[in-house]
């Protein structure tokens, strides 16, 4: 069988994702339920999100940036922090999406909680966090992952994975567990500030229901319905 072939049978063996349908919860989201901010309202639904539909990391979520040029790029990245002045995560700054920040601060962070069929889907701008914040989340971090920010120069290309396992087995030999490790200059953190936010909840026959908070001059926000 010729490597063609084999694709070709993998191709017909695979599920077809046009047929794959599933028809979304009846319950909807309307304006009054809404709270007064959408970082109010991301709580709640973080909340259930955590507690009630227990979701495996709810606090991940799709972070895409674009470049200088306009060439976008994503990943998964984890949430750490959020409030009223935005929602915050952590990355090595050397990394792509640091550099695309950099470059073009604009970002959108997509929540895709595909169990409750709701999505939230944030745009705005980032910047780095503080250093006494970025050193105060590093402590709390395992003392593994605090070697691992250093070991590790994210986005670049590596020879092979025992260049970085050695890497690390040097960093864990000079600091050994329970000593502490210094946060790397390199690493750090961005807090989005939110321009519009948007709560997406899924209903029967793709009528969903999507409702955005906009960011007006005056520090309020102004809230609209999308058509599905």
């Amino acid at each position: 069988m010729t490597d063609a072939d084999a694709v070709s049978r993998g191709a017909e063996t695979a599920p077809d994702p046009a047929s794959m349908r599933k028809q979304y919860r009846a319950e909807g989201l309307s304006e009054g339920e809404l709270a007064a901010t959408p970082v109010a309202q991301f709580a709640r639904w973080f909340k259930q999100a955590a507690t009630e539909a227990h979701l495996f990391e709810p606090n991940a979520m799709v972070v895409s940036t674009a470049d200088a040029d306009g060439r976008p790029s994503a990943r998964t990245v984890l949430l750490k922090q959020f409030d009223e002045r935005g929602f915050v995560f952590y990355t090595n700054y050397d990394s792509r999406k640091a550099r695309d920040l950099a470059e073009n601060p604009y970002v959108s962070l997509l929540f895709p909680w595909h169990p409750m069929a709701r999505q939230v889907v944030v745009t705005g701008v980032a910047r780095r966090t503080g250093r006494d914040e970025t050193a105060a989340y590093f402590r709390t971090r395992p003392h593994g992952s605090q070697l691992g920010a250093w070991a590790s120069e994210q986005s670049s290309v590596i020879g092979t994975r025992a260049d970085l396992e050695a890497s690390y087995a040097e960093l864990a030999a000079r600091y050994p567990e329970g000593e502490q490790v210094p946060v790397p200059p390199h690493w750090g953190g961005f807090r989005v500030a939110p321009q519009t936010v948007e709560f997406w909840q899924g209903r029967e026959n793709r009528l969903h229901d999507r409702l955005r908070y906009v960011a007006e001059a005056d520090g309020s926000w102004r809230v609209e319905r999308l058509s599905p």
